[in-house]
């Protein structure tokens, strides 16, 4: 079953509609809300590495509300456990059994802040749920509901007390980017109090039709010849000389989802290697690993993946659908 143009035209409509709306709170980063937003209709989650004070909260909590979600914030520290996060059971004396209190990721839009300051046991405990959508504790397995999006944070400056985030993780975000300081333009906006309060922010869509939307981008069409393209691009990442290790397939399958959601998004029922393109760095990058001789010598994950997208020609014909 593919996406029918009337289909296509309200997901772009509705999209434009939340953008417009967390922008109101995140004055001056579309671009990076409608990044955040493409992953949350792939099924995915995304990873924010920036300093503090850039808006990182204020970007969960707008989301959170335009789509009436609910959103927790987790904050990472060294002594934080496990169960501080996925919940832990507890035994009531009253009636005499097990019952489990949730942690805070049962929540729709989860903020996962500073996640590289706990320790490599504690993020794993974040691997199940972001890949399957549930967390088992004590033998149980329970979902956390749906629509769900992580949304996790990382300063890039201040390595001190850190934990280099595992390349299994890694690999479970959709996409890594960063806010960013706001321009000349927007500062004044925010410092003249034009930004909205995230509480004040009215919701545009309820979380079933989010999940809604989320299988209508299944449903874009992406033909043969983009398959070839992903492919390609995958390839090369791997046979880069500066690269350990390249783009797993679970990151080519994350391309060829975020592109069907960035196609459904602008009105189209089919994805375009323009669509491929305008989302390679951001979700491959952070899935290359690299000799430490190229990171010595300055190279970065983004410039390789720019480079192999120069190298990689994209198809020159369409193929008809």
């Amino acid at each position: 079953m593919t996406l029918a143009q009337e289909q296509a035209t309200w997901f772009a409509q509705t999209f434009d509609q939340l953008t417009d709306n967390v922008e109101r709170a995140v004055l001056g980063k579309r671009h990076v809300i409608e990044l955040v937003l493409t992953a949350m209709l792939s099924d995915g989650h995304v990873l924010l590495e920036d300093v503090p004070g850039t808006g990182k909260t204020s970007l969960a909590r707008a989301l959170a509300q335009t789509v009436q979600g609910t959103n927790t914030r987790i904050q990472f520290t060294p002594d934080l456990l496990p169960g501080d996060i996925t919940g832990i059971t507890v035994y009531d004396q009253k009636n005499g059994s097990f019952e489990f209190h949730a942690g805070p990721v049962f929540a729709n839009i989860v903020l996962a802040d500073e996640i590289n300051r706990a320790s490599p046991k504690t993020q794993s405990a974040l691997l199940e749920v972001m890949e399957e959508g549930r967390v088992t504790v004590d033998g149980v397995s329970r979902p956390v509901g749906v629509p769900f999006l992580v949304i996790a944070t990382q300063n890039p400056v201040e390595q001190a007390g850190t934990y280099r985030l595992p390349e299994a993780q890694l690999d479970r975000f959709l996409l890594r980017t960063s806010l960013g300081y706001p321009d000349h333009a927007a500062t004044v906006r925010i410092l003249d109090g034009a930004a909205v309060p995230t509480a004040e922010l009215s919701p545009v869509i309820a979380p079933q039709a989010l999940v809604g939307m989320q299988d209508l981008a299944r449903e874009v069409y992406v033909s043969a010849l983009v398959l070839d393209y992903v492919a390609r691009l995958v390839d090369a990442t791997r046979n880069a000389d500066q690269v350990r290790l390249g783009v797993s397939i679970r990151g080519a399958l994350a391309l060829t989802h975020a592109s069907k959601a960035r196609a459904a998004s602008r009105g189209r029922t089919y994805a375009t290697p323009d669509d491929v393109k305008a989302l390679a760095v951001a979700v491959l990058s952070h899935r290359l690993i690299l000799h430490p001789e190229a990171e010595f010598d300055g190279v970065t994950p983004e410039a390789i993946v720019g480079q192999v997208l120069l190298d990689v020609p994209p198809p020159t014909q369409r193929e008809p659908i």
